[in-house]
């Protein structure tokens, strides 16, 4: 899996954007974008008393299984899962093949709404994302200046 080497301020700033402008559009509560192992990559939205890092993995870990099964039936992979629930819901997007975004929203909203703006924004995402994979560690110019004398000697710091 190709990872984001780092976000900068920017980067997560027009994230968030993304994000928000999504959620707004789409009516949803919250919106996850992970990285297929279920790495929180950034989120929007309320998320109350849900624990965001176990919905992540557990998202990552259903699209897992659901690429399994796509497998069994002779698909690559299906591009998106929905699981209905009495009061909420999960819709669960590819947006590459390194990222998926997983969006969480009640009864005032419908599934088709959701998914037709996560069409959009995936393609917005997918964009981003490969720009930001292809960045280097060694660009120097997106890093903050380090500071490379120590003002404390090493053998005081955890004194």
């Amino acid at each position: 899996m190709e990872t984001i080497p780092y976000l900068t301020k920017e980067d997560v700033a027009v994230l968030d954007s993304l994000l928000l402008d999504y959620l707004q559009k789409a009516e949803a509560k919250t919106t996850l974008l992970l990285d297929k192992g279920g790495t929180i990559i950034a989120q929007q939205g309320e998320t109350g008393s849900i624990d965001v890092s176990i919905i992540a993995a557990l998202a990552a870990g259903s699209f897992a299984a659901t690429k399994e099964l796509a497998s069994r039936l002779g698909e690559k992979e299906f591009s998106a899962i929905y699981h209905q629930g009495k009061h909420l819901h999960i819709f669960v997007s590819a947006i590459d093949e390194h990222s998926i975004l997983t969006t969480i929203f009640g009864e005032n909203t419908t599934v088709g709404l959701v998914r037709f703006y996560t069409v959009n924004l995936g393609a917005q995402l997918a964009s981003l994302l490969d720009s930001l994979r292809k960045r280097s560690l060694t660009d120097t110019h997106f890093l903050p200046a380090l500071e490379l004398e120590s003002k404390v000697p090493a053998g005081k710091i955890f004194v």
